[in-house]
């Protein structure tokens, strides 16, 4: 089973929305929760690089930092990237 944090950016409020659009995720995906962040999103790419966690669940692609890096585009009409979000892979960028 794969170890998941749900990464929601602290100026996202009301984050109840957010949250429970990432448990869903998780437990359709059967990824164990090792907890919700709430802190930049270098805290979770630090957990990502230390092996910590193997996956990130974001509730919304916008939540990324557009200078992350690495950075991951789909180059696909917005429709369909958020119809397939299984498409997205938060882990890689």
């Amino acid at each position: 089973m794969e170890i998941a944090v749900v990464w929601i950016p602290a100026d996202i409020e009301p984050s109840e929305p957010a949250v429970a659009m990432c448990l869903a995720h998780l437990r359709q995906h059967d990824y164990r929760l090792k907890g919700i962040v709430r802190a930049p999103w270098e805290t979770v790419e630090q957990k990502m690089i230390d092996g910590e966690v193997d996956v990130v669940v974001i509730a919304d692609p916008a939540h990324l930092p557009p200078d992350r890096s690495p950075r991951i585009e789909v180059a696909a009409p917005a429709s369909t990237a958020h119809e397939d979000r299984s498409a997205f892979d938060p882990q890689l960028g």
